[in-house]
């Protein structure tokens, strides 16, 4: 009778839950921007998304990042213990029982009051029980915290996708600056090799007495700043690879990275598809999700902690004197037991988790509402720098190509004496420049193409492969929110 009890206590449970549910109250474009006019093409990002880079190198390092990767092994611990506490938050919809064993020896001494000698007994008493109790979730306050708890569990494991995203991302922008600073080594280096050979001219001529000490000053002082130009490049180009190192979980000192040159790079064909997929798309916004259907939830258990609370107790056992009768006749005992308590007066405790509850929700809500808004941004920035980068980096192809033809041009005439030395250091300073601008360019057009694929959620989708996000240690599966 007991255990029977127990068991229909689960089946008195009510549920209130699902009536806090806010308005999203989302500004959804129909098209993005920058997109282009035209029927939605289908190419979002692939799960391997990086790959469409073509380099092995590349590849390599991302697949290091997402195994070796500490931010993502922090988050990874994060999800353990998310789903560690909806084993917590679960555990008061379900009996607890304990089971209790003693042995005493009791003297008891008794006073004669009428001035003789008093007397005392000595005895044994032993006492093997099982105490049960469960607290009737009639309001839905228990089910609602583990709700609260799975949601977060769920959100802890996108979170874990945006950890992933943010740091391939990273290792992706960081390798792009490597072969940038060694691009703009090359021409640095470059440039300087033509410095000099301008500058051995300027001092034969000087020595012909057909260059002026002014001209050879000159070009003596451009090749000092074409070399004090090399170390800075070096910097970062050194920096570079040890943050690298730090992003795939290794030492610098014992990790290098070839390199090469950005030209060897291939930006991948994508488009964004429709704003209304990005919802789906983006890992940060479905933990933004997860987290406000979690507060959802917390309000509703802030709020049912007003009403009654009934406890059921059952209390059974065998007690004797003697340990021989422990389990004979007449030594076996039960209680059965139902209380209710109702909050009366606790100093405004109940009614200021509940605020505190709701002004959680409204700050996820909010959160949410803005996740959305900034992925939209994202995409609208990337797909506009993508696009400008690109269209930028070939007229800058045609100027390097039209400024490297006007110096070699100039330092023919220079040799021919057809020409005079301002033109050249002219023409030189204009090829300098033009090659370093093209450089950055081609790093700003790689930089572009890696946040456009970070903010298409980077190849993430729930549709995909899910066993990353199911709770692990068979905890219950958290719903879906509307």
């Amino acid at each position: 009778m007991v255990i029977s009890v127990l068991l229909l206590g689960p089946a008195l449970a009510g549920c209130i839950l699902g009536t806090e549910r806010p308005d999203l109250n989302l500004d959804m474009p129909a098209a993005y921007r920058e997109a282009g006019r035209g029927a939605p093409d289908t190419h979002v990002p692939a799960l391997d998304w990086w790959r469409g880079f073509r380099s092995n190198e590349l590849a390599t390092l991302m697949d290091a990042a997402q195994i070796y990767n500490l931010d993502v092994a922090v988050a990874i611990a994060q999800i353990v213990q998310a789903d560690a506490q909806v084993g917590v938050a679960g555990a008061p919809l379900l009996p607890s029982a304990i089971g209790t064993s003693a042995a005493d020896r009791i003297r008891n001494v008794s006073s004669n009051f009428g001035g003789g000698n008093g007397f005392s007994t000595t005895f044994s008493q032993y006492n093997l029980g099982l105490t049960a109790s469960y607290m009737i979730d009639f309001w839905g306050k228990n089910r609602a915290t583990l709700y609260a708890a799975e949601e977060n569990a769920t959100a802890a494991r996108y979170n874990r996708e945006v950890v992933t995203l943010t740091a391939i991302v990273t290792v992706a922008n960081t390798y792009f600056q490597i072969l940038a600073a060694q691009d703009q080594l090359r021409v640095a280096r470059r440039n300087l090799a033509a410095a000099q050979r301008i500058l051995l001219l300027i001092k034969q001529q000087f020595a012909g007495g057909t260059a002026s000490q002014l001209d050879l000053s000159q070009q003596e002082a451009l090749v000092s700043t074409e070399r004090a130009a090399i170390p800075p490049l070096e910097i970062t180009l050194k920096q570079n690879i040890a943050a690298l190192a730090v992003l795939v979980g290794r030492a610098p000192a014992n990790f290098m990275v070839n390199g090469g040159t950005m030209t060897q790079i291939a930006v991948p064909r994508v488009t964004p598809g429709m704003p209304s997929e990005l919802l789906n798309q983006r890992p940060d916004i479905r933990q933004a999700e997860a987290l406000l259907a979690s507060s959802n939830f917390s309000v509703e258990a802030a709020r049912a902690a007003f009403f009654p609370q009934i406890q059921l107790t059952a209390q059974t056992g065998v007690q004797s004197a003697a340990l021989a009768s422990l389990f004979g006749p007449g030594a076996w005992f039960y209680t059965l037991s139902a209380g209710l308590t109702q909050p009366l007066f606790d100093g405004f405790l109940l009614e200021s988790q509940l605020k505190q509850a709701k002004g959680v929700q409204l700050q996820n809500l909010q959160a949410y509402r803005k996740a959305v808004l900034s992925a939209f941004a994202d995409v609208e920035k990337a797909l506009v720098a993508l696009s400008q980068s690109t269209l930028q980096e070939r007229l800058q192809t045609e100027a390097v190509a039209n400024s490297r033809k006007a110096f070699e041009v100039s330092e023919t005439q220079l040799r021919a004496g057809t020409v005079n030395l301002i033109t050249v250091l002219q023409t030189q300073q204009t090829l300098l420049t033009a090659e370093n601008t093209l450089a950055q360019v081609r790093l700003t057009k790689l930089l572009a193409a890696s946040s456009l694929f970070q903010a298409l959620g980077g190849g993430w989708t729930p549709t995909g492969d899910l066993s990353s996000l199911q709770p692990q240690d068979g905890a219950t599966p958290a719903r879906p929110t509307n």
